[in-house]
């Protein structure tokens, strides 16, 4: 990153509301102990998740990737009264971690927690979302999409993270770089598909906003 990118990045967190103090906590032991911390969503990020999830007010959200939790808590904040999220998370030895931040933010009752994977056992629920946030294997984007199309309420919002891959994207990808071809073949389903509308902010590694039609 550019030495004046830095300085933006400065004066945009200088001029948006603090991180709540278990959310940095959260962020620093997701660091120190937890393999990729830079998965993690992070101040800016998880404060537009928090937006957003108030503006939409969802009584229910499906997250695809807990990791350490810290976007499911930004998420839940936003949650109408007696709302719910289900968030999935492939790898087990991630569970306790997330949980014992979620229980700090008081929200155990407001974000279930299951292990496995999201494309075998979301449909499981018998649950119509409001609001659907996708950061979990990139590979397996455009069936995520897929399920989520399925899944959401009419006009729901879809959310979906990391849509610029480290601008691999602009990049023609190896025959070998699955992760890459997942982003681009989700990018130009979202695209092409018209039911849709869509956005792709360029925070961090890019995240698209869904909005069905």
């Amino acid at each position: 990153m550019l030495a004046k990118d830095l300085e933006i990045e400065r004066y945009i967190l200088s001029h948006t509301t603090k991180e709540d103090g278990i959310l940095t906590e959260l962020n620093r032991q997701t660091h120190l102990k937890v393999l990729q911390p830079r998965m993690v969503s992070g101040h800016l990020q998880g404060k537009i998740l928090e937006m957003v999830s108030f503006m939409v007010k969802p009584e229910t959200i499906l997250e695809i990737g807990t990791f350490t939790g810290y976007s499911a808590i930004c998420l839940a904040k936003g949650l109408a009264p007696n709302g719910v999220l289900h968030t999935f998370e492939i790898n087990d030895e991630l569970e306790e971690f997330a949980a014992q931040f979620i229980s700090q933010s008081n929200l155990t009752d407001r974000i279930v927690q299951h292990i496995g994977s999201a494309l075998d056992l979301a449909p499981l629920l018998g649950i119509k979302f409001d609001l659907i946030f996708i950061d979990g294997d990139k590979r397996e984007y455009p069936q995520y999409y897929q399920m989520a199309k399925r899944l959401i309420k009419p006009n729901g919002f879809i959310l979906a993270d990391n849509v610029l891959w480290d601008g691999k994207v602009i990049e023609t990808p190896t025959p070998t770089d699955d992760y890459t071809r997942g982003i681009l073949e989700f990018n130009k389903i979202v695209q092409d598909d018209p039911h849709v509308q869509n956005v792709i902010m360029p925070l961090r590694d890019g995240m698209t906003i869904i909005r069905m039609l």
